[in-house]
């Protein structure tokens, strides 16, 4: 055959693979996120994600240490175990388990670690909504109000960044009003600008205690049927001020992170959620696939799609295995 082009010259062998591969990842587009409740010396595993904790903020510090170690210095908090109630009082209160961890770390790190807070009342709310209820309905500006007193919290207490996963219209203008009127204009924002009202997110609302007691979050959350409409939430949301826009999830939305990356000149991140993480993981347990090939495509996968950032479960036994 007199072929003048053969592609597979270039698949030869790893060195000439690794010559030209268009997507390479990086130990520093992971950000690891974890649980943090309140009390000391407690380690609890969680049984819907093997290999994730709740960490009391003491436990938190030496976990955090040792993912220093291994290249890990960007951290996603999550708050649990809180006191609930209809109006989410304990979400902004500065002795909860976020602001306290908060305090901790950057006590202990200061500028080594770089932590981002999830700003949400799902975990603090009795009916375990992501805003403030009434009747059936969840009050978008109320939401919005207590949001952003959420949002100082964390700053005051020394977030890096904060990441409103509420899905209220007009919060990430109003947070960024909020934070600038107290002097926090430093204090960066990552959008969950596109988040879907998705089944993925099982195992979470285990490890946080977040399941809505009443109906759902899809007259808030995404319709998983619509990619347009994503792209008209991520611009409302850059123009009103966040600095890194996320899709979530991440697997079965790469298309959407794909548009998304194409039309913001902002940084796009991921998050590959706990489903995603937890079907891997129950996978892997029953020897039907292997674990670090799995993990790697799909890494591969969100880097390829265009994200810029991956929030990531698996992220620690990336770098403690060798996986990358």
């Amino acid at each position: 055959m007199n072929l003048p082009y053969r592609p597979r010259r270039l698949r030869r062998n790893n060195i000439v693979r690794e010559m030209i591969a268009e997507t390479r990842l990086s130990k520093n587009m992971f950000i690891y996120p974890m649980f943090v409740c309140k009390g000391n010396k407690i380690k609890h595993p969680i049984a819907a994600m093997p290999g994730v904790y709740h960490f009391s903020p003491d436990e938190l510090v030496q976990e955090v240490q040792h993912c220093l170690t291994l290249g890990i210095d960007k951290f996603l908090l999550f708050g649990v175990g809180d006191p609930k109630s209809a109006n989410a009082d304990s979400s902004h209160h500065h002795n909860s388990a976020v602001p306290t961890a908060l305090r901790l770390l950057k006590a202990e790190f200061a500028n080594q670690i770089y932590l981002i807070t999830d700003v949400c009342v799902c975990a603090y709310t009795t009916h375990g909504h992501c805003g403030i209820l009434a009747g059936n309905e969840v009050l978008n500006d109320e939401s919005v109000e207590v949001l952003a007193q959420m949002a100082l919290t964390h700053a005051q207490a020394g977030a890096d960044m904060v990441a409103p996963s509420d899905m209220m219209d007009g919060r990430i203008g109003y947070i960024r009003q909020h934070l600038d009127q107290n002097q926090f204009t430093h204090t960066a924002i990552m959008s969950y600008a596109v988040k879907y009202a998705s089944a993925y997110y099982g195992p979470f609302r285990e490890a946080a205690d977040s399941s809505p007691q009443l109906g759902n979050r899809k007259g808030y959350q995404m319709d998983y049927r619509n990619a347009q409409e994503s792209l008209r939430e991520a611009w409302l949301d850059e123009h009103e001020g966040a600095d890194v826009l996320m899709v979530k999830p991440a697997l079965a939305y790469l298309d959407i992170i794909a548009r998304l990356k194409q039309q913001t000149r902002l940084p796009v991140a991921c998050y590959n959620v706990s489903g995603e993480y937890s079907m891997v993981k129950a996978a892997a347990a029953a020897n039907l696939i292997d674990e670090e090939k799995i993990v790697m495509e799909n890494m591969i996968a969100f880097a390829r799609s265009g994200a810029d950032i991956i929030i990531t479960y698996h992220a620690k036994d990336i770098l403690q295995q060798g996986w990358m």
